[in-house]
């Protein structure tokens, strides 16, 4: 179970494709030599940005990807986001931002689901486009998303494909009409608003916690504060044999703890906080009563030394020193560095101070990551960097424990135990709803309307629909639908062929059936035959009064509500079906209140769910209605306006 849980985990990758707009007066020798300095300036340009980003698995990185088949030479990345969706989102905000700044570049990102772009705009895409049809359609361009449309007729368009465009033709066309390819404004507002408040929102993100660690993953944080994410994962996705590593430990000592503040993603938070776990006695990680003010520093340092013990266990500590190389060898880091310095990412401090040092070792662990090809030699594992570090950082204990009296305020974690209320704020904010929309739990109760419900499902059963499934209401207040019931099944005659003349039912003989078979004949029989017809509807109506009688005495008839009677009845009547009644040994049916019925069985199943997902729930939502938690589900009569 916990290896399906990596693996599901490992396969969330998101890809992003930056091609360079076809020039001619470009020296196409030189393409692989324009595209490494192209890399070198984007990564260099957004570092203040993404040298300091705290990366769930891996981070933003950009490579050469020599042409293949149809696909020219272009810049290249792939990161797995692992369990946080906010690191694909920020890639998409940095994607759209590296076009914005390079007006010469086009950029396609997808992640495992495909064009998620898309999935984001589903409501707003035109009819046309599908996944079938969207290969190569969606693109980023001058910073704003833009979409290749298909011509309408073939032909009518000479610059568009019948096909889904290759990439040199899409790159063509969105040199040729940039004006023409851009998505609707719906379109855009929807992935806008999805990466609405970067770069501001990547401090939101995070959260401060004080953790009670080893000095060394103290110190090693305060080199590489990325690692805490390794770490998180390492215990997150612990398994038996990683647990062996820390029965007793050998890199991180229980007795050196001291208090300091760590620095984790909302995500690596939650996942760290909410995972329940004992440590092995042999280990020396004893916790305090829960009653004590710090049990929660010493739970978090617990699991985070874990999740350390673990990285350094699945690599020997005599790794080759080949690993081990300073990336100031690479020929690349010498004129990253300048650029560095020429956009002022040391913001003036002094060569050699602390803060100084503190901003170069970022930056070198942003380069080996991001700028220097991760798959070459000079990769290290997490495991090995810290070694590494833990080998060549030197660090004081003592120093470490001064620390402790001055350590920031921990960030307050009650986002983790939201109300029903705010989760569904929340959600309704995703959706792009206004605040002013938003309406109070009490004034939801107070003004809700059950006759929503019966509405909104009349509305669901008329709706026309095609092959790919039913088309749900998206508004109560929407207009009634129309059915055209010879549209309907001339359709199907298309699909499934020519309607058969003959009939399954025991009840009608050839003739009757013939009268019947189409709305069409009843405009074309003679008087004769329209008497028959009215004969053998009324015929349909005796047998069908008839079952209700029977049905009426049945479980089936008395589980339904029934309609009360409006207008008041005399005696004689009353009298001469009592005598009736007495005589057949029947009761006169009241009719069904099918209203009432469908509204009460509905909040019968709301009920049943009891705050869980569900069909009746998920049914009501997609229409647009929405149940308040406190109503009644056993309404006692006509559903009215309250």
């Amino acid at each position: 179970m916990e290896e399906t849980m990596k693996l599901a985990t490992m396969e969330d990758t998101v890809e992003y494709h930056l091609f360079l707009i076809p020039d001619e007066s470009r020296d196409s020798d030189k393409h692989k030599e324009v595209l490494q300095k192209y890399i070198e300036r984007i990564m260099t340009q957004f570092a203040p940005m993404l040298v300091p980003y705290i990366w769930q698995n891996q981070p933003f990185n950009l490579r050469y990807k020599p042409g293949k088949g149809s696909v020219p030479a272009h810049m290249f990345g792939v990161t797995k986001f692992g369990d946080n969706i906010e690191d694909e989102w920020f890639i998409v905000y940095v994607i759209k931002q590296i076009t914005k700044e390079f007006p010469e570049l086009v950029a396609r990102i997808e992640d495992n689901d495909g064009e998620f772009l898309l999935i984001e705009a589903a409501d707003f895409l035109p009819k046309w486009l599908d996944p079938d049809n969207s290969t190569n359609r969606v693109f980023f361009h001058h910073g704003e998303l833009c979409i290749i449309p298909a011509p309408r007729t073939p032909g009518a368009e000479s610059w568009l494909p019948t096909t889904p465009p290759t990439i040199p033709q899409a790159l063509n066309i969105i040199a040729a009409h940039p004006e023409k390819i851009l998505a609707s404004e719906s379109i855009r507002a929807a992935v806008s608003r999805r990466i609405r408040g970067y770069p501001e929102k990547i401090q939101v993100s995070l959260h401060r916690a004080h953790c009670f660690l080893p000095a060394g993953i103290v110190a090693v944080l305060k080199q590489r504060p990325r690692l805490v994410s390794a770490a998180v994962q390492a215990f997150y996705l612990r398994d038996p044999i990683d647990l062996r590593a820390c029965r007793v430990f050998k890199t991180f000592l229980p007795e050196t703890r001291i208090m300091t503040s760590v620095t984790f993603t909302k995500c690596l938070y939650a996942q760290l906080v909410q995972q329940r776990f004992v440590p092995d006695r042999r280990s020396g990680y004893m916790l305090p009563p829960p009653s004590d003010p710090q049990y929660r520093a010493h739970e978090l340092g617990m699991k985070l030394a874990h999740g350390f013990e673990i990285l350094c266990s699945k690599c020997s500590p005599h790794f080759s020193d080949c690993k081990k190389s300073l990336v100031t060898a690479s020929p690349l880091w010498a004129s990253f560095l300048a650029s560095l310095k020429k956009d002022d990412y040391f913001k003036g401090l002094i060569e050699g101070s602390a803060q100084y040092r503190e901003r170069l070792e970022m930056a070198e662990n942003y380069f080996q990551l991001s700028v220097n090809r991760p798959e070459s030699s000079l990769a290290m594992s997490p495991g090995e960097e810290i070694l590494t570090l833990l080998q060549t950082i030197p660090f004081d204990i003592e120093d470490l424990k001064k620390e402790e009296a001055n350590l920031p305020p921990e960030d307050d974690d009650q986002w983790l135990d939201l109300s029903p209320d705010q989760l569904d704020q929340l959600l309704q904010e995703a959706a792009g709803k206004k605040e002013s929309e938003s309406i109070s739990k009490e004034e939801k109760e107070q003004n809700y309307d059950l006759t929503q419900v019966s509405e909104s499902m009349k509305a669901f059963i008329s709706k026309v629909s095609t092959h790919k499934g039913a088309e749900l209401p998206q508004e109560p207040s929407e207009a009634p639908i129309t059915f055209d019931a010879d549209s309907f099944l001339n359709y199907f005659d298309k699909i499934l062929g020519p309607r058969p003349h003959e009939s399954d039912s025991d009840d009608l003989d050839d003739e009757e059936f013939e009268c019947l078979d189409s709305d069409d004949d009843l405009e074309t029989h003679e008087p004769g035959e329209e008497a028959s017809l009215k004969g053998t509807l009324n015929n349909l109506k005796s047998y069908m009064a008839q079952m209700d009688q029977e049905l009426a005495h049945t479980c089936i008839g008395k589980s339904f509500t029934t309609r009360k009677q409006v207008e008041p009845v005399s005696q004689t009547t009353d009298n001469n079906s009592d005598e009736e009644d007495s005589d057949t040994g029947e009761s006169v049916m009241a009719p069904v209140d099918v209203d009432l019925n469908l509204v009460s069985n509905i909040l019968e199943s709301y009920s049943s769910q009891a705050g869980l997902a569900g069909p009746a729930s998920n049914l009501l939502q997609s229409m647009g209605v929405q149940l308040p938690d406190s109503i009644d589900h056993r309404p006692t009569s006509k559903p009215t306006k309250n």
